[in-house]
């Protein structure tokens, strides 16, 4: 009897917290999910993330469907308990994930009923959906710098920073102030680095995490369906109350809104100790990097620097081109035009999530994602199966 495409699984490509939150949602209504992942185990990324990282949205608000996360974990999970957690979600869900297999193009099933699947080892997978959730933090992004290759001292991207150990002693200069070089910058201070210097190209909205105990992560989902401008105003009066002027330390305040900073993909920087840092002058803010020069790195401001190391806090590429590029579901910036349950019209039951970085947590979106890609896909065999 041939194949149907009721008969075929849905393949979620990345065994991250989305990949396998969609797969649950999708096993919990009886759909047969399998999780394609391309290292040798689940939450890969999270495993190569620096040391001292924590979740910036609270345990509660960022646990899986399903599945709370434990009370011992504290409010802000650290990453290898965010690794702890997914290990223990894929086996308590008992999920059905293939690890080695890395999946390069997605393509329409030939009888044009569902998806076909190249994969390694010349594999080719048929599928009645798809969820692509390979991440938001994929491919590291490392600026081509004028004379970059001459530099004498360490240059490394942020992902492959692991903590304040090598850089004792040091004069280290980090690129980037999003969450990441900011925290890096605190680690660094704190792990004994001699001189930390923070390179900014565009300055900042600081919130503080936690205000009397009221997380920013509420405020963020508060917020979210209210206009822009009308956060932005409120964003900017609750700014000068909790966050101090930092202009004479080289960080003056935003000229932007700080929500039409969040619609155009930048995030406010959560403190972790950046102000505090900033404000004792054990965190130097410079201009942000113009080219490099042998143990030189000339800034935009025209000055020179000779530090020992750089770490490039300068994010991630989607990489999605490759992959599902053909199919015209990326916008100008290679990233998905939708996300969650709505698909494309030229490409139904082709789902996304992990795509985005919300206001209101990354977690806590990709959980309501698999829900509701899971709902979808239901529906739509539902309305097949008649």
């Amino acid at each position: 009897m041939a194949e149907t495409t009721h008969d075929r699984p849905v393949y979620v490509i990345g065994g991250g917290p989305g990949g396998l939150a969609a797969a649950a949602a999708l096993r919990e209504r009886g759909v047969r999910a399998v999780v394609l992942e391309k290292s040798d185990g689940v939450g890969a990324s999270w495993r190569r993330h620096y040391d001292r990282l924590h979740l910036h949205t609270t345990r509660r608000l960022s646990a899986l469907p399903g599945l709370a996360m434990p009370r011992s974990f504290g409010r802000w999970v650290a990453r290898n308990d965010v690794v702890r957690y997914l290990e223990n979600y894929a086996e308590h869900h008992e999920l059905e994930i293939v690890t080695g297999v890395e999946v390069s193009r997605v393509e329409r099933a030939p009888d044009g009923a569902g998806w076909l699947l190249r994969a390694t080892g010349g594999r080719e997978l048929t599928g009645r959906a798809v969820v692509v959730a390979t991440g938001h933090n994929h491919t590291p992004r490392l600026p081509e710098w004028a004379g970059r290759e001459t530099y004498t001292g360490d240059l490394l991207h942020a992902s492959e920073y692991r903590n304040a150990l090598p850089y004792a002693g040091k004069d280290v200069l980090v690129v980037g102030i999003g969450n990441t070089g900011a925290e890096i910058a605190v680690d660094l201070v704190e792990g004994g680095a001699a001189r930390v210097r923070l390179a900014v190209r565009t300055v900042p909205h600081i919130v503080r995490r936690s205000t009397a105990g009221w997380p920013a992560q509420r405020t963020g989902i508060l917020v979210r369906r209210l206009p822009t401008r009308l956060v932005d105003r409120a964003g900017r009066l609750v700014g000068r109350i909790s966050v101090p002027d930092l202009s004479a330390h080289g960080l003056p305040r935003p000229d932007t809104g700080l929500y039409s900073r969040v619609k155009d993909g930048a995030i406010p920087v959560q403190d972790v100790g950046l102000i505090d840092a900033v404000r004792k002058g054990r965190v130097e803010p410079v201009a942000t990097v113009a080219s490099f020069d042998g143990g030189k790195v000339a800034l935009t401001d025209g000055s020179h620097l000779s530090p020992d190391a750089v770490i490039a806090a300068t994010g991630y590429e989607r990489a999605l081109e490759g992959l599902v590029g053909h199919l015209g579901v990326l916008d100008g910036r290679g990233r998905p035009v939708v996300h969650g349950a709505r698909t494309s019209a030229g490409a139904p039951g082709l789902y996304f999530t992990g795509f985005t970085n919300p206001i209101s947590g990354m977690f806590r979106e990709m959980a309501l994602d698999a829900v509701r890609i899971a709902k979808a896909v239901d529906k739509s065999r539902d309305h097949a199966a008649r």
